[in-house]
């Protein structure tokens, strides 16, 4: 397939958000400017590291458009990133990943051949430790409408996906609200209405298992069954999604709340067992007729 002649309707804004990481963020951004595709520009997010990583982006020169704002979490910096961001595309990257060579220009190939798409995603390659390991079943990708399976964890990884920045406009930015499961939320906001498209190659790697990975929070159910809340209430779902979503949140809500009280958190075990019992009770209920939820 030959690749896709930069336009200024194809550029892309790719932006990465950082915290105190000044000893991996740049191998993330080395491997943005190292893509064949050049019609980029890349934002770095500085969120108000108290490490080396200042200088390090200094380091970078014009190479890299560096922003800093004070510390106040992933999901601001990223929203802060988009609004400084001229591209059509925005693509994500996190500071701990990185690109494989020729991650941009598949999907800005992608996004020629199937105009009417919104958001695409690649495959990726699973670090631990600095040790390959294969993702489970349950973590494995989809394409297309993907909101039920979303439910249950994340499907979408922020540094695998490209979007129309237009998206933004209809579902909006991720939530500042969450210190965690941001992006769990956002695509179940995308899923909901638009297909999530796959590039079946690893073109990512991601990196984990250090101590600062917000994956490894204890108790992330927690945020997840906060979206879930906020996405039933906002009465955005066909009814169909919407019986799905009450589900998963009973589900989420009695795990959570059993896990309370094995640590004698009794407040907060009461407190989630009623959330999901108040849900469950509404399971058959009438959601939104619209296709869309509008």
């Amino acid at each position: 397939m030959e690749a896709m002649k930069p336009t200024p309707s194809s550029r892309v804004s790719v932006i990465i958000p950082t915290y105190n990481r000044a000893e991996m963020v740049g191998e993330a951004i080395e491997s943005v400017l190292a893509q064949d595709f050049s019609s980029f520009e890349l934002i770095v997010i500085d969120d108000g590291s108290t490490d080396q990583t200042p200088d390090l982006l200094r380091s970078f020169g014009h190479r890299i458009i560096a922003i800093r704002q004070e510390n106040k979490g992933v999901s601001a910096a990223r929203n802060l990133g988009i609004s400084h961001a001229s591209g059509e595309w925005i693509a994500f990257l996190d500071s701990d990943d990185l690109w494989l060579p020729g991650k941009l220009t598949a999907q800005v190939d992608f996004f020629r051949l199937n105009p009417a798409s919104l958001i695409c995603q690649t495959q990726e390659i699973w670090i631990r430790n600095g040790r390959r390991v294969n993702p489970k079943h349950r973590h494995e990708k989809r394409s297309g409408m993907i909101f039920e399976p979303s439910l249950a964890l994340c499907l979408v990884s922020p540094s695998a996906v490209m979007i129309r920045r237009s998206l933004f406009d209809w579902v909006g930015r991720f939530d500042e609200n969450l210190p965690a499961c941001e992006d769990y939320d956002l695509w179940l906001r995308i899923g909901r209405r638009f297909p999530v498209h796959l590039i079946d190659r690893p073109l990512i790697v991601k990196r984990g298992g250090h101590e600062d990975q917000l994956s490894r929070a204890p108790g992330l159910d927690k945020f997840r069954i906060a979206s879930l809340q906020n996405l039933i209430d906002s009465g955005t779902l066909d009814s169909d999604q919407e019986q799905a979503a009450r589900r998963m949140l009973q589900k989420k809500c009695r795990i959570y709340a059993n896990g309370c009280r094995k640590r004698n958190r009794i407040p907060e075990s009461d407190y989630f067992q009623t959330l999901g019992e108040r849900y469950g009770t509404a399971i058959g209920g009438r959601g939104s007729n619209s296709p869309d939820g509008g």
